[in-house]
Parts: C-alpha cells; sequence; structure tokens
C-alpha cells in the first residue's frame, strides 16, 4: 500500500510496480502548478509527487525532470555510468499517477492504457498508484508487441512482450543463421527469450528445437511467437532452468552479456550477476551434447572492454567445462550507439565485437 496525506485526510491505494520497486514512504500531491524545478528539488529529496493535474503537462514535467538528471561524465567507468542512471530512474520514478477501477487513469486528457496495463498487471485492476515512468514504459511496450520487430533472418516479426528482450540487435540472430549447422535432428536453445533464435534454426531446417526460459514472461512471449510464425510442430516451450531433459547434436545460448548485478526485472536480460547464467551453461553444456555435438555460445565482449571479465577468464571457464573452442565467428555491433562520442561508454562500445563460440567436448 502507498499513503499520503490529501485535502486534509489520510488516503492510501495499493501500490503498483512491475519492477518490484518498493513505495515512496513521503507523498504529497501536485498538479499543473508545479514547476519542473520544484519537482525535481523535492523529488531528489526523495519526496513523491501524485499527480492531479492534466496528463500531458505530467509527461512534460517528467521530460523537464529528465533534462535536469546529471549525466555521466564522458568516459566514466561502468559503476560510475551505472550509478548515474540509477540515481536517474530513482528521480524520475517519483512522478505518481492514480489508477481508477479498470485500468483507467482518471486525468485529464489521460490515453486510454487498459491494454497495455492488462497485458502487465493482469485483469485484476483495482484502484492503484503507480509511476508514471513505468506507465509510460508500459505503453511502449504494447506498441512494440502490437508491431513487432523485423528480422531479417526470419523475413519476420517477433513481438517482444514486456520485461523480455527485443531482438533489435539483428548481428547476433545473424550469427545463429549463418553457422553451419552440425546436425538437423534436435536443438536446444537454453534461455530463449522472444523465441527467435529458435525460431530462426526451426527456419534452417531443424526438425525438433526445444526452447527454455526459467522467466514465465519469456515463456509466453516465446510461444506466442512461436505460434504466430506458424512454428508449433518443430518448436517446444518449457519453463525450466537452463537445460532441458537429455542430450542434443546443437545446444545454443545467447546469455546476458556483464556480469553485474541487475537493478530490476528487466536488467535480468543485459545483466548476469556473478555471471551465473554464463557459468550454468558452460558447467552443464558437456552433458547435454551428444558426442559430436556443437554449443553455441554467442556473447559480446563488451564486459572485457569495462573490465568486468577478461578474454583469459572466458577461455579458462571454457577449459574448466571441458570443452574446445571448434572455431568461432564475430561481428561488429550495426546499432547508433558505437558512434556515439558523448556515449560515458563510448570507448567500450566503440570497441565491442559479439561472437558466436562453437563449442566442443
Amino acid at each position: 500500500m502507498i499513503r499520503w496525506t490529501e485535502a486534509g485526510q489520510e488516503r492510501s491505494a495499493i501500490w503498483r510496480s512491475a519492477l518490484d520497486v518498493p513505495p515512496p514512504g513521503r507523498v504529497i500531491v501536485a498538479d499543473d502548478r508545479m514547476s519542473a524545478a520544484t519537482a525535481y528539488r523535492l523529488a531528489c529529496e526523495g519526496t513523491a509527487l501524485l499527480w492531479r493535474g492534466d496528463f500531458h503537462n505530467a509527461r512534460q514535467l517528467l521530460d523537464a525532470m529528465a533534462r535536469r538528471c546529471k549525466p555521466a561524465a564522458p568516459g566514466s567507468d561502468f559503476y560510475r555510468y551505472r550509478q548515474a542512471r540509477s540515481q536517474r530512474a530513482r528521480t524520475l520514478g517519483m512522478l505518481l499517477i492514480p489508477y481508477a477501477e479498470g485500468h483507467v487513469v482518471p486525468l485529464r486528457r489521460a490515453p486510454d492504457v487498459r491494454p497495455a496495463c492488462a497485458e502487465v498487471y493482469g485483469p485484476d485492476a483495482p484502484p492503484a498508484v503507480g509511476q508514471l515512468r513505468e506507465l509510460l514504459g508500459l505503453i511502449g511496450a504494447h506498441e512494440w508487441r502490437e508491431k513487432g520487430v523485423h528480422v531479417p533472418a526470419l523475413g519476420a516479426r517477433i513481438h517482444p512482450h514486456h520485461g523480455v528482450f527485443s531482438p533489435i540487435r539483428g548481428e547476433y540472430v545473424d550469427l545463429v543463421a549463418e553457422a553451419p549447422l552440425p546436425d538437423d535432428r534436435l536443438a536446444f536453445d537454453v534461455g530463449t527469450g522472444t523465441g527467435v533464435l529458435a525460431a530462426v534454426l526451426a527456419r534452417r531446417g531443424v526438425r525438433h528445437v526445444v526452447a527454455t526460459d526459467l522467466d514465465r514472461r519469456a515463456v509466453e512471449c516465446a510461444g506466442d511467437n512461436v505460434s504466430r510464425l506458424g512454428l508449433d510442430d518443430q518448436v517446444e516451450v518449457v519453463r525450466t532452468d537452463l537445460f532441458p531433459p537429455g542430450r542434443a547434436p546443437l545446444v545454443v545460448c545467447n546469455p546476458p552479456w556483464l556480469p553485474a548485478k541487475p537493478s530490476s526485472p528487466l536488467d535480468h536480460a543485459v545483466y548476469d550477476p556473478g555471471g551465473r547464467m554464463l557459468g550454468g551453461f558452460l558447467g552443464g553444456l558437456a552433458e547435454h551434447l551428444e558426442p559430436a555435438g556443437e554449443g553455441w555460445l554467442i556473447l559480446s565482449d563488451l564486459a572485457e572492454h569495462l573490465g568486468l571479465r577478461t578474454r583469459a577468464e572466458l577461455l579458462e571457464a571454457f577449459e574448466r567445462a571441458g570443452l574446445r573452442v571448434a572455431a568461432r565467428m564475430d561481428v561488429a555491433p550495426r546499432h547508433r550507439r558505437p558512434r556515439d562520442a558523448d556515449d560515458p561508454l563510448h570507448a567500450a562500445r566503440a570497441a565491442e565485437v559479439t561472437s558466436l563460440w562453437r563449442l566442443r567436448r
């Protein structure tokens, strides 16, 4: 629950957060009369603002607060970069909006957010209070889910759900589309996410693909995409941690690329605390490969350029797991961030290479 005082009365409501953010302890009511400077100062001090004014004015206020957030300086190390982003998220998360029953936002000029909210929060929709920033993210995710992301390697669209990493970086998908298949009977796709790699393997002719993920949202998303693509007869989506039972001639994994602690559920697609998923995949790969099989590890070397992992440590992990490198395919990123000189992590991003490691027992 979240509690505040309004018109001299104590009020409370259900706190709504898909990201498991705790409710703020100090809340005041705000409207169109509040300036961006005041809103930013209060938010930095830990005071949340429950908005009662115009919805579009709230969005403009959030933008104005964002412009006041101090970014990490160019050349900052990874930890200062994350600290600045975390502080920005806390500050902007202090602008709150009310929900009436049925996922309705009872503010002037508020859009119809019911479909976007139902996809994430479910059909049960009592009155609540949540972050405006999160709601805008839900609206964007709903639009991506409706429109989908075109994947050239598939010649089709993948529709990401909220909280599931979108395959907007197509270079790693192209690696899986181009690597020589060791066998076309069976493949495991470990940590499938949207199911894009499982779909690519099926389109390449692999007769049975078992796609796994531990995240319920990812399992639902992958199942939805498999059905949209008409691949239900080839791709089986299973909710499990890492590997399904048995062995396969091909096991594919695209784990989170950075061994750091996620700060929200959405970060789990990017950050792998302590390298847990990478270590679990490598540690269990040999026993899930057929004797002549291959494990395809898709991994960026961004962690190496950020000083979070060395190439020697990665190669030692292969060796400890009883694996050898049969071959490696590399590709440079094609997105715009490596060309953005104002990005605090520009040097690391400009040097980044994504690799498909073909590993054998």
